[in-house]
């Protein structure tokens, strides 16, 4: 739109640098003093922060004492959802994956989209697409801090609505109840496809078509499902039509489910059975979403953002499915204090589904330490009979001299930054055996 941009991040990582080619200003120190001078003009600057900014921001206080204009990110989506027709996907689990295939079939197809998505294509390399002949915008409605709540969707896709971010709702009650708020937020006759046993009661207008979906039950649902040599075939199935021998690009079992609700928005918005078909095999899947980063047959390595109980083992299933027989060794790096309090037991529960757990100390993001919350409160309750207490520091040492067999990095920290020293170390790991 040719705006100048510019801002302010925690630390340097390929996002900020690939901003920084295209001609944004970056600063990674919180001094108003760094912030360009082009944009101290209040009149014709906007500024926007996600809730990952806290109060104390010195920047955000001294634009808010300036009387800048200032919206959260989510605001700003919601304006954007106003004036287009919204596919938003929600959810605990999953929305990032089926918002992504989502706007990969409505690209692939006649229809096109513009997209607002929470993890990186690998198909395009960017988590935002444009298009200059598409109304519609597919976005990825994060419920953390009711985000959420600002958009205004034609069609909504809730994929599941297990609670989490209880330092936020307080209770799991007042996080459904939330959830319910966004399907009353769906414009008239529009639709909402649900997760089939989600526990919600939508509060949708009377003109709006309620669907439900899962793998194998619901309006929606797959049948004739194949899984063999790598591969997932299925059909698809919809009140008045099916859509035979869909390939998966991204062969995980649990993507079958995340395809059924993707195909179902799309095929409302227009794609055609054809079109699906092409699109969904050629789905490259996104960055940090079961992201195989080495496979060999003799060493595989995948990173995953897991980050809650039931994706880690949505996620460690996953992979004794494709690998069965194989010892497992993951490395989980907890997410918040908070969510390590509230789900401690659930997460020792589900790491102890892997044959060896590395467990790193907990990412805490936005938050102040509590006391006696350490990754030592999961680490206790872990059953299985390989397990080690690190920290970040000491992994790579720590795996230089580890027999493995198939490695599964899990979390929503910082543990990206050391994907690349893992898979170099790994690859050499592969040529000595």
């Amino acid at each position: 739109q040719g705006k100048s941009v510019a801002g302010y991040d925690r630390m340097e990582t390929p996002l900020t640098k690939a901003l920084v080619a295209e001609g944004a200003k970056v600063h990674y120190e919180d001094y108003v003093r760094l912030v360009p001078a082009e944009f101290l003009d209040k009149e014709k600057t906007l500024v926007v922060y996600t809730p990952a900014v806290p109060a104390s921001h010195s920047e955000l206080q001294f634009f808010r004492q300036s009387g800048f204009t200032i919206m959260k990110r989510a605001q700003l989506l919601g304006e954007v959802t106003k004036t287009s027709d919204a596919v938003c996907v929600a959810g605990t689990h999953g929305k990032t994956t089926v918002s992504s295939m989502t706007a990969h079939l409505l690209r692939q197809s006649g229809v096109d989209c513009n997209a607002f998505l929470g993890g990186i294509l690998k198909n395009y390399g960017t988590n935002l697409l444009l298009s200059d002949k598409s109304r519609i915008t597919v976005a990825e409605a994060d419920e953390y801090d009711r985000s959420f709540h600002w958009l205004q969707p034609w069609i909504a896709v809730i994929t599941s609505a297990d609670p989490d971010h209880l330092d936020i709702y307080g209770t799991p009650e007042a996080y459904r109840e939330s959830f319910e708020h966004f399907t009353s937020l769906i414009r008239k006759n529009g639709y909402l496809i649900l997760k089939k046993d989600a526990p919600l009661t939508p509060r949708t207008d009377a003109t709006v078509t309620v669907f439900t979906y899962s793998e194998s039950e619901g309006d929606f649902h797959a049948e004739n499902i194949r899984i063999g040599n790598g591969e997932i075939t299925f059909d698809f199935v919809s009140p008045n039509s099916r859509i035979t021998g869909i390939q998966l690009g991204v062969p995980v079992k649990v993507n079958i489910e995340n395809a059924v609700a993707a195909i179902a928005a799309a095929v409302l918005s227009g794609v055609n059975p054809d079109e699906v078909r092409a699109a969904m095999k050629t789905f490259g899947g996104a960055k940090r979403r079961f992201d195989f980063q080495l496979k060999t047959p003799n060493l595989v390595f995948i990173d995953d953002y897991a980050h809650h109980p039931q994706e880690l083992t949505a996620s460690i299933r996953s992979i004794r499915q494709l690998y069965p027989g194989r010892k497992v060794t993951g490395v989980f790096q907890p997410h918040l204090y908070t969510r390590t309090r509230d789900f401690a037991d659930d997460f020792a529960q589900s790491l102890s589904l892997l044959d060896d757990v590395i467990l790193l100390d907990i990412y805490p993001a936005r938050e102040e330490p509590i006391p006696g919350i350490t990754s030592g409160v999961i680490f206790d309750r872990i059953t299985s009979k390989e397990k080690v207490l690190l920290k970040k520091a000491e992994l790579l040492d720590f795996l230089e001299n580890k027999e493995l067999d198939v490695l599964v990095t899990l979390g929503a920290g910082d543990i990206e930054h050391l994907l690349p020293a893992i898979k170099q170390l790994l690859e050499k790991k592969s040529i000595g055996k």
